[in-house]
């Protein structure tokens, strides 16, 4: 049986959390130095809750550390201490058997869906895989079931034998997401999802994300270096710097009233921000 813990299921106010992550310390080997082993600190102490049905932005510059807490949640990378509470269960002490049972209802969805989507297979085989590989339902329910999930994000029935090379940026990007739901997962980890798209398939495909977590009752961790999106899309906003959490918060409180440093140099340089936060002289 898995060890529950009260403090992973309910906040200090009481709230219903789906992620908590306690002081972790993710490092990796970055060579030798006088026959003694030299390591990177890619997370630093990080420690972070979501409640459910809500979503956390955690925003940062480019080696802040948030790809690496992505995997680490994702049970994907190993950290060197600390716990990831999810659902109530410390998914950081798991075997690896344990953990495989677990990844499933933990999804991620990348910068580039080209790179995680098999361009030999159609839409609908794509979306039905994950079905495959975890062993559920029969071929035709799994058919049933992707087509469903490609008209949820927006694809037609009539493109679902079409490959990834045929799709747009946008429509792949959608594709990606049908995918990530295949397997109803509890969190899903979008890393950068919006970042190589225009602004209007921006706004097209975060409006798709705010649509699937009201009618699916989803949590988002939401990665991005971009505050616009993050104050769009998120309850929350984590601000990562040199692998630590520097500043954490209600988004709205948070875009008014920045604390941090590094916070105010994120702002200062998103132009819809540059006047509305409280920003000193010279940023």
């Amino acid at each position: 049986m898995f060890q529950v813990s009260r403090l992973a299921i309910l906040g200090g106010d009481g709230v219903q959390l789906l992620l908590n992550v306690e002081n972790l310390v993710k490092r990796y080997a970055a060579g030798k130095s006088f026959g003694s082993r030299e390591f990177l600190a890619a997370l630093d102490g990080v420690s972070l809750s979501i409640q459910i049905a809500t979503t956390l932005a955690l925003v940062g510059e480019s080696g802040s550390g948030k790809s690496t807490l992505a995997l680490c949640v994702a049970c994907l990378e190993r950290p060197t201490s600390g716990s990831i509470w999810f659902d109530g269960r410390d998914v950081a002490a798991l075997s690896e058997k344990q953990q495989r049972a677990v990844r499933p209802q933990i999804q991620l969805v990348f910068q580039d869906p080209s790179s995680s989507l098999n361009s030999r297979l159609t839409a609908l085989e794509i979306v039905a895989e994950p079905l495959i590989i975890q062993r559920r339902f029969d071929k035709q329910a799994r058919s049933k079931r992707a087509c469903a999930l490609l008209e949820r994000v927006g694809i037609s029935a009539k493109k679902a034998g079409s490959r990834p090379d045929e799709f747009s940026g946008g429509q792949r990007q959608r594709l990606a997401i049908a995918r990530a739901l295949a397997l109803e997962p509890k969190l899903l980890i979008l890393d950068e999802a919006l970042s190589a798209l225009d602004c209007s398939v921006q706004a097209q495909i975060a409006n798709l994300l705010l649509e699937l977590q009201f009618s699916l009752g989803l949590t988002y961790l939401f990665i991005t270096h971009d505050f616009a999106m993050a104050a769009h899309l998120a309850d929350e906003i984590a601000v990562m710097d040199h692998g630590r959490i520097v500043e954490l918060g209600a988004a709205e409180k948070l875009l008014r009233s920045p604390e941090h440093e590094a916070t105010r140099c994120l702002l200062a340089a998103t132009p819809r921000f540059r006047g509305t936060a409280n920003l000193p002289e010279g940023l």
